[in-house]
């Protein structure tokens, strides 16, 4: 029987077929390691990573669409933050505003990509 989307998996399924989209996960949970681990939780479809809720999502886009893009990460944050590096802006609900992040390369995860995932996870619990 197959599995549904929101049934637990493992961040190898999740990128399967996609060697940097898993490279990229691997430097983002680096980069969430400290001063504690954040918690990782993969289903079929993304990876999350959560505090007291999650707060960063990547995810494969070529599983859904056309796309060169290894992976995507999406930013979960209290406030509208305006940048061309982002692909998209989605505010899901009030006081969330989700940011799309196409990543090629791990030397896009710079500084600036951290003090977004620290905000974002501060905001989480």
């Amino acid at each position: 029987m197959p599995r549904g989307l929101s049934e637990e998996s493992t961040p190898e399924e999740v990128f399967n077929g996609s060697p940097r989209g898993l490279l990229l996960f691997r430097a983002v949970e680096q980069l969430l390691a400290t001063p504690t681990p954040a918690a990782v939780r993969a289903t079929k479809s993304q990876v999350t990573f959560r505090a007291q809720r999650g707060f960063a999502y990547l995810w494969r886009p070529g599983r859904y669409v056309r796309s060169s893009v290894p992976a995507v990460l999406s930013i979960a944050l209290p406030r509208l933050v305006e940048s061309p590096r982002f692909k998209e802006v989605a505010h899901p609900s009030p006081g969330v505003w989700m940011h799309h992040l196409e990543l090629n390369t791990v030397d896009e995860l710079d500084g600036e990509v951290l003090d977004w995932l620290r905000e974002a996870r501060a905001n989480a619990g």
